[in-house]
């Protein structure tokens, strides 16, 4: 099952007592006070984890607790810090907080970390309130507590590759054939409606993509209809977009329309979309009718880049995955000399 959005209660840890204690020892009969400090409460924190790919552990554990601190003791000992409750996110988890709406942080990096709650201080033992005037403190500190929330999870895919289409394009048969991924696929139309992660390898370039399958794609999902914006939010940080279209135009369909409609939704979602590198895979190529379609399409889009390829008899499929990693790694090079350029 893939979750990507869910709410969490969160509770840091509340902090130790502070102790109350005086020397009793043999020749000492002027002893002070020795009534060490409590410990700190645990906080809840949230650290990126590079093998977790969704929030399904948040959906059926809803609730996270630190620990409290140790009580101080005598002897001066300080009590033991509370244990932090660490909370394993995947990469591109953003955190809002349910009570204002205030969006908290974005983990995007591997051992990325936030406190979402802190844990409250150890208060003072009777010794931190030894003065002159005060030789024989009783006071003591009680120790805070931890804070309290409730937060909101939610993931946008961080993939190498986003693929996007209208239902019945074909998204889930082509993931199939190039990903471990096993989305269900069927003879009548349907669409997907859970968000598939997969992996394309390269074992001879010693190299693999991330691909995430998304939701299809319907008219008007720019104003939430549909899964909206569930399916639009997951293509955000997608370094490439792979559109694949019926180019057999399955029940009157005109696969020009419908890569006009689908540039159009992504615009509408957000303009920045549109300045993505992509690529269109022309799918059901085995049928006649896609023939005269993909000659009337690029006469229309003549700038549009693609790859003629069928799911059903897997031609242009190698090519296909040629294609996916030399742009990706193209990318990648691009990114990674992006940040000595001036400015």
């Amino acid at each position: 099952m893939f979750i990507d959005e869910t709410n969490i209660k969160a509770r840091a840890g509340d902090g130790g007592r502070g102790c109350r204690s005086f020397r009793r020892e043999k020749y000492e009969p002027w002893g002070g006070p020795n009534g060490g400090d409590g410990g700190k409460g645990g906080d809840v924190v949230l650290r990126g984890d590079d093998d977790q790919n969704n929030l399904v552990d948040f959906k059926y554990k809803p609730h996270w607790n630190a620990e409290r601190g140790e009580h101080g003791q005598g002897k001066d000992c300080n009590g033991r810090e509370g244990r932090a409750a660490i909370l394993r996110v995947p990469l591109g988890t953003v955190v809002y907080n349910l009570a204002t709406g205030e969006l908290l942080t974005e983990i995007l990096a591997d051992g990325q970390e936030f406190i979402i709650c802190k844990g409250g201080k150890g208060g003072f033992g009777n010794t931190r309130f030894k003065s002159s005037t005060n030789r024989a403190p009783t006071k003591t500190g009680p120790g805070e507590p931890g804070e309290t929330g409730e937060f909101k999870l939610e993931l946008k895919s961080i993939a190498d590759v986003g693929l996007v289409g209208f239902p019945n394009a074909g998204k889930s048969s082509l993931t199939n054939l190039i990903t471990k991924a096993r989305p269900k696929v069927a003879a009548y139309p349907f669409t997907t409606l859970q968000p598939q992660i997969g992996v394309i390898e390269f074992p001879e370039e010693y190299d693999r993509l991330v691909l995430a399958d998304v939701p299809g794609l319907i008219t008007g999902a720019s104003e939430n209809k549909g899964l909206g914006h569930r399916f639009l939010r997951h293509i955000e940080r997608c370094a490439l977009l792979l559109i694949i279209l019926d180019m057999a135009g399955t029940d009157n369909r005109d696969p020009r329309d419908d890569y006009k409609q689908l540039l159009h939704e992504l615009e509408l979602y957000d303009p920045e979309l549109l300045k993505k590198p992509r690529l269109v895979a022309a799918n059901k190529m085995d049928e006649d009718a896609a023939v005269a379609n993909l000659k009337k399409f690029k006469t229309r889009h003549k700038t549009a880049e693609l790859v003629p390829i069928s799911c059903l008899s897997e031609e242009g499929i190698p090519r296909l995955r040629k294609e996916l990693l030399k742009r990706v790694r193209r990318l990648r090079k691009k990114q990674k000399s992006s940040p000595a350029a001036p400015g």
